[in-house]
Protein backbone atom coordinates (compact mmCIF):
# COMPACT_ATOMS: atom_id res chain seq x y z
CA UNK A 1 0.00 0.00 0.00
CA UNK A 2 1.20 3.44 -0.64
CA UNK A 3 1.87 6.27 1.49
CA UNK A 4 -1.21 8.06 2.49
CA UNK A 5 -1.27 11.40 0.26
CA UNK A 6 -2.41 14.32 1.66
CA UNK A 7 -5.80 16.15 1.52
CA UNK A 8 -5.49 19.50 -0.25
CA UNK A 9 -8.56 21.97 0.95
CA UNK A 10 -9.23 24.63 -1.25
CA UNK A 11 -9.69 27.23 1.83
CA UNK A 12 -5.32 26.36 2.45
CA UNK A 13 -4.31 26.15 -1.41
CA UNK A 14 -6.13 29.77 -1.49
CA UNK A 15 -4.70 31.04 1.38
CA UNK A 16 -1.14 30.03 0.58
CA UNK A 17 -1.25 31.64 -2.35
CA UNK A 18 -3.32 29.09 -5.02
CA UNK A 19 -5.90 29.67 -7.16
CA UNK A 20 -8.28 27.88 -8.57
CA UNK A 21 -7.43 27.95 -12.04
CA UNK A 22 -4.24 25.65 -10.64
CA UNK A 23 -7.36 23.27 -8.77
CA UNK A 24 -9.01 22.87 -12.18
CA UNK A 25 -5.76 22.37 -14.16
CA UNK A 26 -4.57 19.65 -11.61
CA UNK A 27 -7.83 17.98 -12.04
CA UNK A 28 -7.55 18.25 -15.77
CA UNK A 29 -4.29 16.80 -16.20
CA UNK A 30 -5.39 14.47 -14.03
CA UNK A 31 -2.44 15.13 -11.14
CA UNK A 32 -5.07 16.09 -8.56
CA UNK A 33 -8.20 13.13 -7.73
CA UNK A 34 -11.35 15.63 -6.39
CA UNK A 35 -13.00 13.44 -3.18
CA UNK A 36 -15.36 15.91 -2.52
CA UNK A 37 -16.24 19.38 -2.97
CA UNK A 38 -12.90 21.36 -2.02
CA UNK A 39 -10.94 18.47 -1.21
CA UNK A 40 -8.36 16.77 -3.63
CA UNK A 41 -5.37 14.58 -3.18
CA UNK A 42 -2.52 13.81 -5.61
CA UNK A 43 -3.47 10.74 -7.90
CA UNK A 44 -0.81 8.96 -8.07
CA UNK A 45 -0.39 8.11 -4.27
CA UNK A 46 -4.28 7.56 -3.85
CA UNK A 47 -4.28 5.13 -6.71
CA UNK A 48 -1.77 3.01 -5.00
CA UNK A 49 -3.57 2.81 -1.89
CA UNK A 50 -6.10 -0.21 -1.41
CA UNK A 51 -10.17 0.28 -1.46
CA UNK A 52 -10.14 0.88 2.71
CA UNK A 53 -7.63 3.68 2.60
CA UNK A 54 -8.66 5.02 -0.28
CA UNK A 55 -12.88 5.06 1.83
CA UNK A 56 -10.36 6.48 4.65
CA UNK A 57 -9.54 9.43 2.99
CA UNK A 58 -12.77 9.74 1.71
CA UNK A 59 -14.70 9.73 4.59
CA UNK A 60 -12.01 12.78 6.30
CA UNK A 61 -13.00 14.99 3.21
CA UNK A 62 -16.55 14.81 3.62
CA UNK A 63 -17.41 14.30 7.31
CA UNK A 64 -15.12 17.52 8.23
CA UNK A 65 -17.60 19.28 6.05
CA UNK A 66 -20.59 17.48 6.79
CA UNK A 67 -23.28 19.03 9.54
CA UNK A 68 -22.15 19.34 12.88
CA UNK A 69 -24.66 16.96 13.98
CA UNK A 70 -23.64 14.15 11.98
CA UNK A 71 -21.57 11.18 12.33
CA UNK A 72 -19.67 8.71 10.31
CA UNK A 73 -21.54 5.48 10.12
CA UNK A 74 -22.41 2.21 8.72
CA UNK A 75 -19.61 0.58 6.06
CA UNK A 76 -17.38 4.03 6.58
CA UNK A 77 -17.84 3.37 10.16
CA UNK A 78 -16.80 -0.17 9.99
CA UNK A 79 -13.62 1.12 7.94
CA UNK A 80 -12.53 3.30 10.15
CA UNK A 81 -12.38 0.28 13.17
CA UNK A 82 -10.73 -1.50 10.98
CA UNK A 83 -13.14 -4.09 10.62
CA UNK A 84 -13.11 -6.94 7.46
CA UNK A 85 -15.57 -6.29 5.03
CA UNK A 86 -16.99 -8.49 1.55
CA UNK A 87 -18.85 -7.67 -0.90
CA UNK A 88 -19.62 -4.52 0.84
CA UNK A 89 -19.45 -1.61 -1.60
CA UNK A 90 -17.42 1.67 -0.47
CA UNK A 91 -18.38 3.94 -3.17
CA UNK A 92 -20.51 6.53 -0.60
CA UNK A 93 -18.83 7.80 2.33
CA UNK A 94 -22.22 7.00 5.24
CA UNK A 95 -23.34 9.50 7.71
CA UNK A 96 -26.04 9.40 10.53
CA UNK A 97 -27.60 12.82 11.81
CA UNK A 98 -29.57 12.63 14.90
CA UNK A 99 -32.79 12.93 13.61
CA UNK A 100 -36.06 10.66 12.62
CA UNK A 101 -36.28 11.48 9.10
CA UNK A 102 -34.45 13.82 6.39
CA UNK A 103 -32.01 11.01 4.88
CA UNK A 104 -30.50 11.80 1.21
CA UNK A 105 -27.81 10.54 -1.33
CA UNK A 106 -25.82 12.16 -3.10
CA UNK A 107 -22.57 11.26 -5.73
CA UNK A 108 -19.98 10.51 -3.09
CA UNK A 109 -22.66 10.36 0.44
CA UNK A 110 -25.29 9.14 1.96
CA UNK A 111 -26.57 10.79 4.95
CA UNK A 112 -28.84 8.20 7.38
CA UNK A 113 -31.71 9.40 9.52
CA UNK A 114 -31.75 7.95 12.64
CA UNK A 115 -31.68 8.62 16.79
CA UNK A 116 -28.09 7.65 18.53
CA UNK A 117 -27.36 8.76 22.57
CA UNK A 118 -24.09 10.18 23.17
CA UNK A 119 -22.76 6.51 24.04
CA UNK A 120 -22.89 5.62 20.87
CA UNK A 121 -20.48 7.77 19.36
CA UNK A 122 -16.59 7.76 20.35
CA UNK A 123 -13.79 9.51 18.16
CA UNK A 124 -11.59 7.68 15.56
CA UNK A 125 -9.14 9.39 13.49
CA UNK A 126 -10.25 12.57 14.89
CA UNK A 127 -13.87 11.85 13.81
CA UNK A 128 -16.75 11.07 15.28
CA UNK A 129 -17.93 7.84 14.77
CA UNK A 130 -20.86 5.02 15.87
CA UNK A 131 -18.88 2.98 18.62
CA UNK A 132 -18.49 -0.88 17.12
CA UNK A 133 -21.81 -2.12 18.88
CA UNK A 134 -23.41 0.74 17.29
CA UNK A 135 -21.27 -0.48 13.82
CA UNK A 136 -22.15 -3.86 13.49
CA UNK A 137 -25.60 -2.92 14.64
CA UNK A 138 -26.06 -0.96 11.78
CA UNK A 139 -24.73 -3.11 9.01
CA UNK A 140 -26.65 -5.96 10.30
CA UNK A 141 -30.11 -4.08 9.99
CA UNK A 142 -28.23 -2.80 6.02
CA UNK A 143 -26.38 -5.39 4.45
CA UNK A 144 -27.56 -8.87 3.47
CA UNK A 145 -26.64 -11.90 5.91
CA UNK A 146 -23.21 -13.16 4.64
CA UNK A 147 -21.56 -9.82 4.10
CA UNK A 148 -22.94 -8.52 8.04
CA UNK A 149 -21.85 -11.55 9.44
CA UNK A 150 -18.49 -11.17 8.18
CA UNK A 151 -18.23 -7.58 9.43
CA UNK A 152 -19.40 -8.51 13.10
CA UNK A 153 -17.36 -11.83 13.31
CA UNK A 154 -14.29 -9.14 12.37
CA UNK A 155 -15.44 -6.71 15.15
CA UNK A 156 -15.88 -9.84 18.08
CA UNK A 157 -12.60 -11.04 16.84
CA UNK A 158 -10.00 -8.37 16.44
CA UNK A 159 -11.42 -6.22 19.28
CA UNK A 160 -12.59 -6.26 23.05
CA UNK A 161 -16.01 -6.00 21.94
CA UNK A 162 -18.64 -8.80 22.91
CA UNK A 163 -21.32 -10.73 21.26
CA UNK A 164 -23.46 -8.93 24.60
CA UNK A 165 -22.56 -5.51 23.84
CA UNK A 166 -24.35 -5.95 20.40
CA UNK A 167 -27.41 -7.94 21.31
CA UNK A 168 -27.75 -5.16 23.88
CA UNK A 169 -27.43 -2.10 21.29
CA UNK A 170 -29.99 -4.39 19.37
CA UNK A 171 -32.32 -4.36 21.66
CA UNK A 172 -32.40 -0.70 22.35
CA UNK A 173 -34.70 -0.31 19.19
CA UNK A 174 -36.29 -3.43 18.90
CA UNK A 175 -39.02 -2.02 16.77
CA UNK A 176 -36.73 -1.13 13.94
CA UNK A 177 -37.99 -2.68 10.50
CA UNK A 178 -35.46 -4.38 9.89
CA UNK A 179 -35.11 -5.45 13.64
CA UNK A 180 -35.81 -9.28 12.20
CA UNK A 181 -33.33 -9.36 9.31
CA UNK A 182 -30.45 -7.78 11.97
CA UNK A 183 -31.01 -10.35 14.56
CA UNK A 184 -30.60 -13.60 12.11
CA UNK A 185 -27.21 -12.19 11.33
CA UNK A 186 -26.10 -10.76 14.79
CA UNK A 187 -27.04 -14.52 16.41
CA UNK A 188 -24.90 -16.59 13.91
CA UNK A 189 -21.81 -14.02 15.00
CA UNK A 190 -18.70 -15.63 16.54
CA UNK A 191 -15.88 -14.30 18.07
CA UNK A 192 -13.88 -17.35 17.15
CA UNK A 193 -14.38 -17.24 13.94
CA UNK A 194 -10.64 -15.79 12.23
CA UNK A 195 -11.20 -15.03 8.77
CA UNK A 196 -13.38 -13.88 5.55
CA UNK A 197 -13.45 -17.06 4.44
CA UNK A 198 -14.47 -18.98 7.49
CA UNK A 199 -16.93 -16.55 8.01
CA UNK A 200 -18.51 -16.83 4.57
CA UNK A 201 -18.17 -20.73 5.57
CA UNK A 202 -20.44 -20.39 8.51
CA UNK A 203 -22.66 -18.39 6.03
CA UNK A 204 -22.65 -21.49 3.90
CA UNK A 205 -23.84 -23.93 6.58
CA UNK A 206 -26.39 -21.58 7.50
CA UNK A 207 -27.63 -20.99 3.99
CA UNK A 208 -27.29 -25.32 3.66
CA UNK A 209 -29.43 -25.40 6.93
CA UNK A 210 -26.22 -28.00 7.83
CA UNK A 211 -25.75 -27.99 11.53
CA UNK A 212 -23.73 -25.12 12.84
CA UNK A 213 -19.85 -26.66 13.98
CA UNK A 214 -17.81 -25.79 16.70
CA UNK A 215 -15.26 -23.04 15.26
CA UNK A 216 -11.60 -23.37 16.35
CA UNK A 217 -11.16 -26.84 18.14
CA UNK A 218 -8.24 -28.45 19.23
CA UNK A 219 -8.04 -31.89 18.59
CA UNK A 220 -4.55 -33.36 19.87
CA UNK A 221 -2.33 -31.35 17.90
CA UNK A 222 -4.21 -30.32 15.42
CA UNK A 223 -6.10 -26.98 15.66
CA UNK A 224 -9.22 -27.26 13.21
CA UNK A 225 -11.34 -25.00 11.47
CA UNK A 226 -14.64 -26.48 12.10
CA UNK A 227 -15.98 -29.45 14.26
CA UNK A 228 -18.77 -31.29 13.87
CA UNK A 229 -18.24 -33.83 16.86
CA UNK A 230 -21.80 -35.74 16.75
CA UNK A 231 -20.37 -37.20 12.92
CA UNK A 232 -17.54 -37.02 13.23
CA UNK A 233 -16.33 -34.39 11.04
CA UNK A 234 -14.03 -31.68 10.64
CA UNK A 235 -14.28 -28.94 8.32
CA UNK A 236 -11.30 -27.18 6.55
CA UNK A 237 -11.36 -23.55 4.57
CA UNK A 238 -8.25 -23.63 2.52
CA UNK A 239 -7.61 -19.71 2.18
CA UNK A 240 -4.20 -20.82 0.49
CA UNK A 241 -2.35 -17.88 2.53
CA UNK A 242 -1.29 -20.29 5.15
CA UNK A 243 0.73 -22.23 1.99
CA UNK A 244 2.56 -18.67 0.98
CA UNK A 245 2.82 -15.57 2.95
CA UNK A 246 2.39 -16.86 6.30
CA UNK A 247 5.25 -19.81 5.54
CA UNK A 248 7.50 -19.69 8.82
CA UNK A 249 10.75 -18.87 7.98
CA UNK A 250 13.13 -21.59 6.81
CA UNK A 251 10.81 -23.28 5.08
CA UNK A 252 9.10 -23.61 1.82
CA UNK A 253 5.41 -23.90 0.64
CA UNK A 254 6.42 -27.25 -0.05
CA UNK A 255 7.24 -28.00 3.64
CA UNK A 256 4.14 -26.35 5.14
CA UNK A 257 2.01 -28.42 2.06
CA UNK A 258 3.52 -31.72 3.22
CA UNK A 259 3.20 -31.18 7.11
CA UNK A 260 -0.65 -30.02 6.29
CA UNK A 261 -1.20 -33.30 4.47
CA UNK A 262 0.60 -35.19 7.32
CA UNK A 263 -1.73 -33.38 10.10
CA UNK A 264 -4.95 -34.29 7.73
CA UNK A 265 -3.63 -37.72 7.63
CA UNK A 266 -3.46 -37.86 11.71
CA UNK A 267 -7.18 -36.76 11.73
CA UNK A 268 -8.16 -39.89 9.98
CA UNK A 269 -5.89 -42.43 11.08
CA UNK A 270 -7.69 -41.45 14.20
CA UNK A 271 -10.86 -42.14 12.66
CA UNK A 272 -11.85 -38.02 12.01
CA UNK A 273 -13.27 -37.30 8.06
CA UNK A 274 -11.95 -34.25 6.56
CA UNK A 275 -13.49 -31.90 4.40
CA UNK A 276 -11.91 -29.08 2.60
CA UNK A 277 -13.01 -26.28 0.40
CA UNK A 278 -11.70 -23.17 -1.10
CA UNK A 279 -12.11 -19.79 -1.54
CA UNK A 280 -13.69 -20.94 -5.12
CA UNK A 281 -15.79 -23.65 -3.78
CA UNK A 282 -17.91 -20.62 -1.67
CA UNK A 283 -19.55 -19.78 -4.72
CA UNK A 284 -20.60 -23.36 -5.27
CA UNK A 285 -22.37 -23.82 -1.84
CA UNK A 286 -24.51 -26.59 -2.77
CA UNK A 287 -21.04 -28.51 -4.08
CA UNK A 288 -19.40 -27.86 -0.42
CA UNK A 289 -23.05 -29.04 1.57
CA UNK A 290 -22.86 -31.95 -0.54
CA UNK A 291 -19.45 -33.04 0.50
CA UNK A 292 -19.84 -31.87 4.01
CA UNK A 293 -22.87 -34.40 4.10
CA UNK A 294 -21.05 -37.38 2.15
CA UNK A 295 -18.69 -36.87 5.31
CA UNK A 296 -21.37 -37.13 7.87
CA UNK A 297 -22.70 -40.08 6.49
CA UNK A 298 -19.21 -41.55 6.00
CA UNK A 299 -18.90 -40.71 9.74
CA UNK A 300 -21.92 -42.54 10.95
CA UNK A 301 -20.71 -45.85 9.56
CA UNK A 302 -17.03 -45.64 10.56
CA UNK A 303 -16.33 -48.68 12.83
CA UNK A 304 -14.50 -46.84 15.78
CA UNK A 305 -15.19 -43.54 17.44
CA UNK A 306 -12.81 -40.83 17.04
CA UNK A 307 -9.83 -40.56 19.24
CA UNK A 308 -6.83 -37.91 19.99
CA UNK A 309 -4.36 -37.98 16.82
CA UNK A 310 -0.50 -38.92 18.28
CA UNK A 311 1.69 -36.49 18.04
Amino acid sequence: MGEQPHIVRRPEHLATGGTDSEIRRSCSHGDWTRLHRGAYVSTQPFSELDAHARHRLQVHAIARAANADAVVSHTSAAVLHGLELWNTPLRLVHLTRNRRGGGSTSTHRQVHSALFTADEVTTVDGLRVTTLARTVVDLARSLPFEPALVAGNSALHRTPLALADITSNLAGVPRHPSHRHAFHAIDAMDGRIESVGESRSLALFASEHLPMPEPQVQIGDARVDFLWREHRTVGEFDGQVKYGRFVPVGRTPGDVLWAEKLREDRLRDAGWQVVRWTWADLSTPQVVSDRIRAAFNRGRTHSRPPSQPCK
